[in-house]
């Protein structure tokens, strides 16, 4: 009979201790994986990207109510060499309601800091110019109202929802402080039959020419 003594050589195996020690061990990988995955989405969450829900019909026909988004949140960062890293006329935006901050509202950016915006028989005007947006549904814009001209102050944002006849916005309440804006949406991922990337706001050349010579004055 063999023995163990007759060679130091042969390995001993116990499957039972080695099964449990096998188990321990990929059990204590894969909680480590989980640990590793929840700190990956917790940074995510605070410095580049949040789930929201968007409630309310005042970004008809672009957003629905109960339609889920992401916010790109690095416009806190102002990366000025690309698009989204700083905020532009156009983007949709979402911000804490500066008469009740711990309500959010989804709008979009139409008069930049500096700029005067004016509303007339509904249409905007920027800087006395008016804006081409094609984006607008005229069945939810048929009040056409006016507003007196409002200069934006430096630091803050005139913003509107696209439901131009239902929609609590910078004409009745005021401009956005640029503080209390935590996110651009540019993604949306629920319903499923809408899942993609919104459509930013184009607007006609004379706006980019005012725009530029905005910038170069704050230079």
């Amino acid at each position: 009979m063999l023995s163990v003594t007759d060679d130091r050589d042969i390995e001993v195996l116990r499957l039972r201790k080695e099964s449990r020690q096998g188990l321990w061990s990929e059990s204590l990988k894969l909680l480590r994986d989980i640990i590793l995955i929840i700190a990956v989405f917790i940074l995510l969450g605070v410095f580049i990207a949040q789930p929201v829900v968007v409630e309310g019909t005042s970004m008809l026909p672009q957003l629905h109510d109960g339609e889920r988004l992401l916010v790109n949140k690095l416009v806190y960062y102002k990366f000025e060499s690309v698009s989204w890293g700083h905020l532009e006329r156009g983007d949709i935006v979402v911000f804490w309601y500066p008469k009740e901050p711990d309500k959010s509202y989804v709008k979009r950016v139409i008069g930049l800091p500096g700029e005067t915006v004016e509303v007339r028989n509904g249409t905007v005007l920027i800087n006395g110019q008016e804006l081409n947006e094609s984006y607008l549904d005229p069945f939810h814009n048929q009040s056409l109202p006016s507003f007196p001209a409002k200069k934006v102050d430096e630091h803050f944002y005139f913003v509107m929802g696209d439901n131009r006849d239902n929609s609590s916005d910078s004409r009745y309440w005021g401009t956005v402080p640029e503080k209390y804006i935590y996110g651009k949406a540019f993604f949306r991922y629920w319903n499923p039959s809408n899942i993609g990337f919104l459509t930013h706001g184009e607007y006609n050349e004379e706006e980019v020419k005012t725009d530029d010579i905005r910038a170069e004055s704050e230079k």
